[in-house]
């Protein structure tokens, strides 16, 4: 578990299978709320130990953000365009 107030690290701890709790009141991840991964607390202790207390890894982690090959893809989709082996 991770508690953190940057917005890279909250995407980082999604990426990572760790569970993460934000300790701002909102968060540009809405994803990673709505799916369960994330938790925006903000600076309230009550609601920080809560989440610390009862927070686990969620079941499924959907592919949010890409899958880490887009590279790749661009790269084949150049090479078949300008028929370049």
């Amino acid at each position: 578990m991770i508690l953190t107030d940057s917005g890279g690290m909250q995407k980082e701890a999604y990426f990572f299978r760790v569970p993460c709790i934000t300790l701002r009141t909102e968060t540009e991840w809405l994803e990673t709320v709505e799916f369960g991964w994330n938790r925006v607390a903000g600076a309230d202790t009550t609601l920080i130990h809560e989440a610390v207390r009862s927070f686990g890894e969620p079941d499924e982690q959907p592919v949010l953000f890409g899958d880490g090959k887009a590279g790749i893809r661009i790269v084949e989709r150049i090479e078949k365009n300008a028929n370049i082996s």
